[in-house]
């Protein structure tokens, strides 16, 4: 049977933060153009071992907004990360901390 941890509050809090910016992130650089400065498209050519050709379209580039909301989310998956990862917690075990890192990863999934 898989042990069970008891994470503090403040380390499920940030884990879960970390989840759902990490999820925010994902669902904004979807929205975003290939490249963050203004470039015409291109069409990569077709290669010996393969017939894969891949074109872009012109990137028009990121705005401001999208720009500083990028910034701004890749700042705070940092900030979580190393909240997460450098949390006292993780000092106070014996046992196996990889496996209580990823028990934490899924603490807050319904069984």
């Amino acid at each position: 049977m898989a042990e069970t941890y008891d994470f503090p509050d403040d380390l499920r809090t940030a884990q879960l933060d970390l989840h759902r910016t990490r999820a925010e992130y994902a669902a904004l650089c979807r929205t975003l153009p290939w490249s963050v400065t203004p470039e015409p498209g291109w069409t990569s050519e077709k290669h010996v071992l393969g017939d894969r050709v891949v074109s872009f379209p012109a990137s028009p580039g990121y705005t401001a907004e999208q720009l500083a909301e990028e910034q701004r989310l890749r700042r705070r998956l940092l900030e979580l990360s190393v909240t997460v990862s450098t949390h006292p917690y993780w000092a106070t075990l014996a046992g196996d901390v990889v496996d209580a890192r990823s028990a934490l990863k899924h603490a807050d999934e319904a069984p």
